[in-house]
């Protein structure tokens, strides 16, 4: 089986039988995923209008149902009472709980990952053993304390110190953190902070019943996700023993770093369920309103939106579970190896961190569109607040800023790209340079191919040599000071983006095409030609933005022929295809792309 090291997508090719699309799920997964989806009709969803009325007491007791139930604990080991499951299961359970209210999902995720991975993944065993268990139950919930005020993205540039008892043998924290989620109810905090005039911040994890000091402002008012508990909070010496620091001390910046790469392609999947949620309640919307007598359904403005959120939607999904299997795989390639289960969770998820902000990026677009449209096929009735989807658009606008902003995101993908291509881990260079080899050659004038999606990946594969032509002209054109033309870095940044997620659809299909055949599938094509027309566009965009501005002259006019041969695409009835999906959609009314 082909392996693909994080960013190798760039520079490799892969075959569609060596993906994992979500309709591979075995029984245990599914069963897992219908229990859920019990839980979150059953207890959630009748509870929806409470979530805008800040009751974090209803949130708090869903947490410790979801905790009862084993939701808590998928991806914590057996050993400390969790479920044991797979990394890209945890990703399903976290899709479907995720997907009704941006609380439940802000709350859970906080709980689930940055609140308790880095237990799992740095904890010592006696810390392992005291805290995994409660977590994974619910008894306990966790939050992660990192942001400070003025402290911008730098999650090392905090001003929290932490001091050395006389005695020896406890640190006295004091500082001040913000935006802190689930601090109101949690029970165990992870809190980072400056050892003395250590360069690197240190973790650590404390009950909050076993110190003081700690003091929390109120309740934070926000846009959205309104009963999640969002506080300051304040450290006042707060003494905690020897024993609660986390990892090693100065690894504070790493532990932050591993954790929120788990946290964005998590975030992803959340997403991408409430994006599904959000086009059911469109449709509905869509079926039932009528104008003229006629169910508004049946416009073609309509089906454009419905069509266009179903699209992006399906895209997302097929890069959240490519990727889940590939962090997945990776740690098991890693035990098989010997390397402790713990370092090999760490590398796993590290190797795949460029991925990871891809996602976070492209999913959280993904929902804000989709929730703006669908209160757009509401008319005025998306504009009140005894509509669904009024709560759905502002929990949605969250989401490009958890996890570091959707900049910094695209800024970050783009220097850990050129950081492995610099150290040789992945070969860019080679590559870059039979591109340009390649422009200076005679275009293929070969007839296009009716084989399914032979035509779709050789257009994948320009818009990959686009990337290559314009990050390595940029590279070399402006050396060390790259990293300040942002602009430019994220022009590559949302060609790459478009580029990765283009190559998970065309996978995706092609492989449930080869499991179903065509006939079965014949919308999911529709999906896939509709988003390579929306990928090439927004790449030719970006890569001429980009050498507008790095370039002058006949270098300049040389690279933009360029980018016009490698961003052809063959014409074709893009409305028919939107209609198609839309009737699809409209029949069977609800998202049914799955």
């Amino acid at each position: 089986m082909t392996y693909l090291k994080g960013g190798e997508f760039l520079v490799k090719d892969i075959e569609a039988k060596e993906v994992f699309i979500r309709e591979e799920f075995g029984e245990d997964q599914k069963m897992m995923l219908e229990a859920t989806h019990d839980f979150v009709e059953r207890e959630i969803r009748p509870n929806l209008m409470r979530f805008e009325e800040k009751d974090y007491a209803l949130v708090e007791n869903l947490m410790k149902q979801a905790g009862e139930l084993g939701l808590l604990g998928v991806n914590v080991p057996e050993k400390y009472e969790g479920l044991g499951m797979g990394f890209n299961t945890g990703m399903l359970i976290c899709e479907e709980i995720s997907s009704l209210t941006g609380s439940i999902a802000t709350a859970f995720g906080a709980h689930t990952g940055i609140g308790t991975l880095p237990i799992l993944l740095y904890g010592s065993e006696e810390q392992k053993m005291h805290y995994l268990p409660k977590l994974a139950s619910g008894e306990w919930i966790a939050c992660y304390n990192l942001t400070e005020p003025d402290a911008g993205s730098d999650a090392n540039a905090g001003k929290t110190k932490a001091v050395l008892s006389e005695d020896g043998e406890h640190y006295e924290i004091t500082g001040q953190k913000i935006w802190i989620s689930n601090a109101g109810f949690a029970e165990v905090f992870i809190v980072f902070a400056r050892i003395g005039d250590d360069k690197n911040i240190t973790g650590f994890v404390f009950e909050k019943d076993q110190v003081e000091g700690l003091t929390l402002n109120p309740e934070e008012a926000k846009l959205g996700i309104r009963s999640s508990s969002t506080r300051q909070v304040f450290y006042n010496n707060v003494k905690v023993p020897k024993s609660a620091m986390l990892g090693e001390r100065g690894e504070g910046f790493k532990i932050a770093m591993n954790a929120l790469n788990v946290g964005r392609i998590k975030l992803s999947v959340a997403t991408t369920g409430a994006s599904k949620k959000v086009i059911n309640y469109a449709v509905n919307y869509a079926n039932e309103r009528k104008q003229f007598k006629t169910p508004i359904a049946s416009f073609g403005a309509i089906q454009f939106k419905l069509a266009e959120m179903a699209i992006k939607t399906y895209v997302a999904d097929a890069g959240n579970y490519r990727a889940g299997q590939n962090i997945e795989d990776h740690i098991a390639r890693l035990e098989a190896e010997g390397l402790d289960p713990q370092e090999a969770k760490l590398k796993g998820v590290e190797e795949y961190s460029i991925e990871c902000a891809i996602l976070k990026v492209f999913g959280s677009e993904v929902v804000q569109y989709v929730s703006d449209e669908a209160l757009q096929v509401y008319g005025g009735m998306g504009f009140s607040a005894e509509s669904e989807v009024e709560a759905c658009y502002r929990d949605a606008r969250i989401s490009r800023i958890y996890e570091g902003t959707n900049e910094i995101n695209r800024l970050l993908l783009v220097k850990m790209i050129l950081k492995k291509g610099m150290t040789g881990e992945i070969d860019l260079f080679g590559p870059a340079k039979a591109v340009a080899k390649e422009l200076m050659s005679i275009p293929s004038f070969d007839a296009p191919s009716s084989e399914l999606f032979v035509e779709e990946k050789k257009v994948l594969k320009n818009l990959k040599k686009s990337i290559l032509m314009i990050a390595g002209t940029a590279a070399q054109k402006l050396g060390d000071k790259l990293a300040l033309e942002q602009e430019v870095m994220m022009n590559i940044s949302d060609m790459i983006i478009q580029t990765y997620m283009l190559e998970s659809t065309l996978l995706k299909t092609e492989k449930l095409i080869a499991k179903d055949g065509r006939v079965a599938h014949e919308d999911k094509i529709s999906i896939s030609i509709s988003f390579m027309h929306t990928a090439v566009e927004e790449v030719r965009k970006n890569g001429k933005e980009a050498l507008y501005a790095i370039l002058e002259g006949d270098e300049q006019k040389m690279l933009l022929m360029g980018l016009k041969r490698f961003t052809k695409v063959q014409p074709t009835n893009l409305k028919e295809h939107r209609r198609a999906i839309a009737k699809k959609l409209i029949e069977a009314n609800t998202y049914c792309f799955d």
